[in-house]
């Protein structure tokens, strides 16, 4: 027979030949056989810190939970037997017993997800079931944008474990932008020392007249980076860095004014923005702007094993680059057409310089415009057409289109919805979001690797707002990246709202400050910060 369980990501097949529950405590063992020792580190440590038990070694005991590797599973898929003793959780590598422990964890209910045991001695119990699932897309992503509003390292760590509790594993770091720039470049020491604090934050909407004061501010060392970076590996998460260029840089220009355009503007008088929106001071297309951020990559590099480097390339306005006798000398120089093509030059550029060193380019949808960079991967912002026309150009795409997975946008048309922004995008506006067009081919499709959550931070000055913002947007997402689901229409929301039941109190354990289905708590409302709501449903795009 088929049970249905309360887990999310929904796993795509769960049987039961048995009724009853399989009780778990101090003499379960846990059985790890090579190539899953990182996964039984992984249970003792949160499981084990939650639960009080020990899971001590114990290969031949019948009470154990044995992790092992069976090639014959998919890469990151897993195979969870609790019907019968021993215990197994089998996965096709290392990240599929991992995403099998995070089901098995699940199942456990919301107290395992604690820090440390309610009462000593308890009992634990598990449904007797045969749980087997892998993932739809490889490409599962959550973008988290620290250059706004900063968020400190034990504030990047905690969303790494969530991420891993919703079987995410694309975590992609938005490091810069004109309001900070938040990693340690060791030949640059400028970029933090003047680029990483800004005076003053504008709170709320950029048309709002409110202003936080007091200076904002900080950066990770290249040590935090790559704690950062362990941690996430460690929970089979890739950490993508974004380096914004050659828009988005007002905090890089100010801590070295020579990469902006000198013959445009008083460079010198640039201070890190404390204002939102598109800004027009750009980075100059010079040699010496591009030596400069070659020398950013390559520490970034030795950081951040990654096979893709996120180069931004978006919203760059060509204002300054059309009144620049150099850039307009550059464009007649390389025989270019326009402002558009001296941007797809630049990223161009960094294109071959990352594919000369084994690394893919990642950039938003605007590095089409001029023409696409070669192996470039595009991230489909403004709606899905980027992405469309990447893929029939034969160019892998990441789907982030603004209309669904912009968690920064509003959840709910109340007034007591905090700073909103944009259109409404409820949890069931998410679920129902589509990863794959359906004007592409199948061998279209296969370019789209996946699809990720933004999560822009221009109006949430702390974790309480990330959170409020992030969840529980986050847990649908998650299921539309990892399960096969109908047709967008045909999904069933009831059962997903059915088992978001149980999952509220798992993000109730964790500490999530999600946004409550009634509405926002008193303490989750921004009563007279002005946000920028728009009216009726986003533009299809």
């Amino acid at each position: 027979m088929t049970d249905k369980v309360d887990v999310i990501p929904a796993p795509a097949r769960c049987s039961s030949d048995s009724a009853g529950r399989t009780g778990i405590g101090d003499r379960t063992a846990l059985e790890a056989r090579p190539g899953t020792e990182g996964v039984a580190r992984w249970l003792r440590a949160t499981v084990g810190a939650a639960t009080g038990l020990p899971f001590p070694q114990a290969d031949g005991r019948d009470d154990r939970l044995v992790l092992s590797i069976d090639p014959g599973l998919p890469a990151e898929g897993y195979r969870l037997v609790t019907d019968a003793l021993p215990m197994r959780v089998e996965g096709g590598s290392a990240a599929g017993v991992f995403y099998g422990a995070q089901t098995f964890r699940q199942l456990l209910g919301p107290d395992a997800f604690r820090r440390a045991p309610l009462r000593s001695g308890r009992e634990w119990e598990l449904p007797r079931i045969t749980v087997e699932d892998s993932p739809r897309f490889r490409w599962r992503g959550l973008m988290l944008d620290v250059a706004r509003h900063f968020m400190p390292k034990e504030g990047v760590l905690r969303y790494l474990d969530l991420m891993a509790a919703h079987k995410l594993n694309v975590f992609h770091f938005h490091l810069t932008d004109d309001q900070g720039w938040r990693v340690q470049i060791k030949r640059y020491p400028k970029l933090t020392e003047i680029g990483s604090w800004r005076a003053r934050t504008k709170f709320g909407h950029r048309a709002s007249p409110l202003w936080d004061d007091k200076p904002h501010g900080g950066y990770y060392t290249q040590d935090d980076i790559r704690e950062i970076v362990a941690y996430a590996a460690e929970r089979h998460i890739t950490v993508v860095p974004e380096i914004d260029v050659p828009g988005h840089s007002q905090a890089a220009v100010a801590a070295y004014p020579e990469l902006g355009n000198t013959d445009v503007i008083d460079t010198n008088s640039l201070s890190v923005w404390d204002n939102w929106g598109i800004n027009p001071n750009v980075l100059a297309p010079t040699d010496n702007t591009l030596r400069f951020y070659e020398g950013v990559f390559e520490e970034l590099l030795d950081l951040f094993p990654s096979e893709f480097i996120h180069v931004g390339g978006d919203e760059c306005p060509k204002d300054q680059w059309k009144q620049s006798p150099a850039a307009q000398a550059r464009i007649a120089e390389l025989g270019l057409a326009d402002e558009d093509e001296l941007q797809s030059w630049f990223i161009g550029h960094f294109d071959k310089w990352l594919s000369a060193r084994g690394r893919r380019l990642v950039g938003w949808d605007e590095i089409l415009e001029g023409g696409l960079a070669d192996g470039a991967v595009v991230s489909s912002w403004r709606g899905y057409e980027g992405g469309i026309t990447a893929a029939r150009a034969g160019h892998d795409v990441v789907m982030c289109p603004e209309q669904h997975v912009y968690l920064d946008w509003r959840q709910d048309d109340g007034e007591d919805e905090p700073v909103p922004i944009a259109h409404v995008r409820t949890l069931e506006d998410v679920y129902r979001f589509e990863p794959v067009p359906a004007q592409l081919t199948e061998a279209e499709a296969r370019h789209v690797l996946g699809a990720q959550a933004n999560v822009w931070t221009e109006v949430m000055e702390d974790h309480a707002r990330v959170d409020y913002q992030t969840f529980p947007r986050l847990a649908a997402f998650a299921e539309v990246a990892w399960s096969a689901l109908p047709a967008p229409g045909e999904r069933d929301f009831a059962d997903f709202e059915r088992r978001m039941t149980a999952h509220y109190a798992r993000l109730d354990a964790l500490g999530v400050g999600y946004r409550p289905p009634t509405g926002p708590l008193p303490w989750q409302r921004r009563p007279g910060v002005l946000g920028r709501p728009k009216d009726g449903p986003p533009p299809n795009a």
